[in-house]
């Protein structure tokens, strides 16, 4: 089913994900600037420019997703959604310089073959 997708639906099936994860690094961000828990430190956390975009990112990434369903059967898209197991930690790992360890490289080959075994 997938090979038959039109251009722009497959596209939304795999930009979701990617919004997803950057949005996660994104959080990531504002947490490492977050004020104390008191007023002003969350109304300095609700204003970041980390958080806002990651709102942003995330909202729009929403959109495009429901407009993939239009196209697709829930159960066909949403096996993409486990792209983000996949590209946070790469993410994390590139641009935070957290550590990819076996076990993570393994499961991420997991998820991609079962990708494949879902989609053949």
């Amino acid at each position: 089913m997938i090979g038959t997708l039109p251009f722009p639906v497959l596209a939304g099936l795999v930009l979701t994900p990617l919004m997803i994860s950057a949005g996660q690094v994104l959080f990531k961000l504002t947490s490492a600037r977050a004020g104390a828990a008191d007023l002003a430190g969350l109304i300095a956390t609700i204003l970041d420019p980390y958080l806002l975009a990651a709102f942003a990112i995330y909202g729009i990434g929403t959109i495009v997703w429901v407009y993939v369903l239009k196209s697709v059967p829930l159960t066909v898209a949403y096996p993409f959604m486990a792209m983000t197991f996949c590209v946070v930690p790469l993410l994390a790992w590139g641009l935070l310089g957290e550590a990819l360890t076996a076990q993570y490289i393994l499961g991420t080959a997991l998820i991609v073959g079962g990708l494949i075994v879902i989609n053949a």
